[in-house]
């Protein structure tokens, strides 16, 4: 699929239907990168429905494919190749860290950029979090919340537009190439995949309302 294919999501539809999808994506997405998917996850996935949030568009068959990966895995295999990729002792295979891409380093400036963004919006990190803000399951959750949160001054698409720009956009898409590249991802090569064609068809989504 060409880049010139992506159908931009429609932000405001009448019964809030495509805001949803939107949030639930990012939820979904922030969940398989924070951990690799249980038997409760996988078992979601054998009854869940194979269309895309837009059928036809170009979400359709990153999501299919996402949907096969997730039924042909097993709750053990996920969790061997999700400690495989990110975790272990030293240096990941797979680092899920925005500063990484942005800086070349671990907490460097972009996490300090990122903190102070997240104090404006109110938010905070939980103390108990064992990953730092700029993890993508991070940005992700935020992006979520921005989405479908009850805070009007927050939670508007205007803030999630500055967000996606300053810390989505500018590195997520080149994760999920070293990711799918990685000869260890299989089910991971598929959430890549499909979180990649997920933040094009956001930006361009995001391109249409500037």
């Amino acid at each position: 699929m060409s880049a010139g294919a992506v159908q931009p999501l429609t932000f405001s539809a009448s019964d809030g239907s495509e805001e949803l999808a939107r949030a639930e994506l990012y939820g979904l997405l922030a969940r398989l990168y924070l951990a690799p998917p249980d038997e409760a996850l996988l078992a979601q996935f054998e009854v869940a429905v194979t269309q895309a949030p837009q059928e036809g568009a170009f979400l359709e068959r990153p999501w299919e494919t996402l949907v096969a990966a997730m039924r042909e895995t097993t709750p053990e295999a996920a969790a061997e190749e999700y400690d495989a990729l990110f975790q272990g002792l030293g240096k990941p295979e797979v680092l899920l860290y925005g500063s990484y891409y942005l800086a070349g380093f671990l907490n460097e400036r972009p996490l300090a950029v990122l903190r102070s963004d997240l104090a404006r919006l109110g938010l905070e990190r939980d103390a108990a979090a064992s990953e730092t803000e700029d993890h993508v399951a991070c940005v992700f959750e935020v992006m979520r919340y921005l989405i479908a949160g009850d805070d009007v001054e927050v939670c508007n698409l205007e803030q999630q537009r500055r967000f996606f720009r300053a810390h989505v956009q500018p590195w997520v898409e080149r994760m999920c190439e070293t990711l799918a590249a990685h000869p260890a991802a299989r089910l991971y090569r598929a959430v890549a995949l499909f979180t990649q064609a997920f933040v094009q068809v956001e930006t361009q989504a995001f391109d249409m309302i500037e």
